[in-house]
């Protein structure tokens, strides 16, 4: 039986001793010197001392100083430090001994490098007991036992999902600490979670709960973030959580709609996964995508916005004058309007072997989370865009070289004037024009990339470890298939833009024209990238956003 193990608090000394009275008295003489700075854990075999040292483990608790007695039945004191060793390596390790058992103490030192051993009885224990334990707290407390951060990572490097997981987490601001299956660490963690590494990525959540190959709803759920809608029905749901996204639900949650954003990954979108936007208005120095989508996200909370995580939208619904959100889970929800934030994802690229090396290797817009991992490498990034300008100027400071592959003649056609000028002066980012990827190679990760010229279609193999891609932009907006009007690419046209005469839409049934920013479906509208002939500018994303609202006030004010 181990007590006080599952409350939280203070850092750990964990004394085990089969008889109930002794342990009773250990504990009593340590609380009362060490009480107020310590949590002293009392367990009565060596079990349930290792079964408490793991949920230790799980939770992030720190252990000082164990204490065991030798004599104990189906485990001695040696055995179960022993063990305990593994769990918690920086803890100081006190064998309790009878005046018989000296020797075996001794031998102790050797196998399993005891710091002390303590004769029975230790009474008074301000002579025998408190020296012993002050002098081992103050060398535990100057030796290397920075605790560990709350949610932790357990994974494989080259694991698509162990990739996902990490992603997920630094997208959304949740502090975590990675741990490679192949570590020590790692290895302390699988065995106290009882998993044999078998199956990865394994997440231990802040109050020690172990999640194994978990999906992004659970991980989201486990981590504080989220995921329930605390009502059924809004004034405004914002599906998407971007620039576009976050400015709607900052400016209707401002105005005093009661506004719900919905995101089903991370907010932020693109622009969150950006190394450095320099051309945003009133940040001369340039903000980094999370710094910005955190301050936004931060201000949507504080004026009363709902935002749900890890959840994906399936459809949209007209049901008289409410317009009704499902679920891919099969919940709903209703509103009296919604706008569609819900942005672009980067196209695939459609090479031999690239889907197979996806997250091994293969990274699509995440240069912000793998930079550390490929530190000293070359690293090639596909795009000629500012978000690929942007990861190459933040990869160029630790990587050996970055090399940038763009299909076209030049990068001024699709980048800013500013980032083609740093690049230029960057001496270890070089531009390779006209060149396309024609095939990865790799087996459980990329080692080589097949790189064509497509002007003569020269072929050049070269070694690789790691792959940014940053190209085109398809809209997320296929599950509006057959409600909103979308033009032949995906995106969702709007007001004016929807028919070439300036007239309403097939199916328009209101007596006005649809607003500038508003769908095929009255009281739905569209701002950001997923709207038809948008800027694709984190600034005008923004700027539609707050726009976007200014028209639902108007929608509800005439409904």
């Amino acid at each position: 039986m181990a007590q006080a193990a599952g409350a939280a608090g203070r850092t750990v000394i964990l004394t085990v001793d089969d008889d109930p009275g002794v342990s009773r008295a250990v504990a009593r003489d340590l609380r009362r010197r060490y009480g107020e700075s310590y949590r002293i854990v009392r367990a009565e075999s060596g079990e349930s001392g290792l079964e408490a040292l793991r949920e230790l483990k799980l939770r992030g608790d720190l252990v000082a100083v164990i204490l065991a007695d030798y004599r104990m039945p189906q485990m001695n004191g040696i055995e179960f430090l022993e063990q305990a060793l593994d769990v918690y390596p920086g803890a100081r390790r006190v064998l309790l001994t009878a005046y018989a058992d000296t020797n075996a103490a001794i031998d102790a030192i050797n196998v399993i490098d005891l710091d002390h051993y303590l004769l029975k009885p230790w009474d008074p224990p301000e002579e025998k007991l408190y020296p012993v334990l002050d002098d081992l707290l103050e060398a535990w407390r100057t030796s290397d036992y920075r605790p560990v951060p709350t949610t932790k990572v357990v994974g494989h490097r080259w694991s698509a999902r162990s990739s996902d997981v990490r992603e997920f987490l630094a997208r959304n601001q949740v502090p975590y600490r990675w741990y490679s299956v192949e570590t020590p660490e790692g290895q302390r963690l699988l065995a106290a979670a009882g998993q044999d590494g078998e199956r990865l990525p394994l997440v231990v959540t802040p109050d020690g709960t172990p999640l194994v190959e978990p999906e992004d709803p659970e991980l989201a759920a486990h981590v504080g973030l989220a995921t329930t809608p605390t009502s059924e029905f809004y004034d405004l749901v914002v599906i998407g959580g971007g620039p576009a996204g976050l400015g709607a639900a900052v400016y209707g949650a401002s105005e005093g709609l009661r506004t719900l954003l919905v995101e089903r990954s991370a907010t932020g979108g693109q622009a969150g996964q950006s190394s450095r936007i320099e051309n945003y208005l009133g940040f001369p120095d340039g903000v980094s995508g999370a710094q910005l989508t955190d301050r936004a996200r931060r201000q949507a909370k504080k004026f009363g916005a709902e935002i749900l995580t890890a959840r994906e939208v399936s459809a949209l619904e007209v049901n008289g004058a409410a317009r009704i959100v499902r679920f891919s889970d099969g919940t709903a929800i209703g509103a009296h309007s919604v706008i569609l934030a819900t942005g672009v994802s980067y196209r695939q690229l459609q090479a031999p072997g690239l889907a197979e090396l996806t997250g091994c290797g293969v990274f699509y817009g995440s240069a912000l989370t793998e930079a550390p991992a490929c530190s000293g490498y070359d690293v090639y990034i596909v795009g000629g865009a500012n978000s690929a300008g942007q990861a190459a100027m933040y990869l160029s400071r630790g990587c050996k070289s970055v090399n940038l592959l763009v299909r076209g003649e030049s990068l001024s056609a699709s980048m800013s004037h500013y980032l083609i000028q740093q690049i230029n002066d960057a001496p270890n980012i070089h531009v390779r024009t006209r060149t396309v990827v024609d095939a990865a190679h790799g087996s459980d990760h990329l080692e080589k990339l097949t790189l064509r010229d497509v002007a003569t279609g020269q072929t050049e193999l070269v070694d690789a470890q790691w792959l940014f891609v940053f190209i085109g932009a398809a809209p997320l907006t296929d599950w509006l298939e057959g409600t909103v009007l979308r033009d032949e690419k995906g995106f969702i046209p709007t007001g004016p833009d929807m028919t070439s005469d300036g007239q309403p839409p097939k199916g328009w049934e209101l007596d006005r024209p649809p607003y500038h920013l508003e769908t095929s479906v009255p009281g739905v509208f569209v701002a950001g990238d997923a709207r038809a002939e948008s800027a694709k500018r984190v600034a005008s994303a923004v700027g539609e956003g707050a726009m976007a609202v200014m028209l639902v006030h108007r929608y509800l004010e005439q409904s």
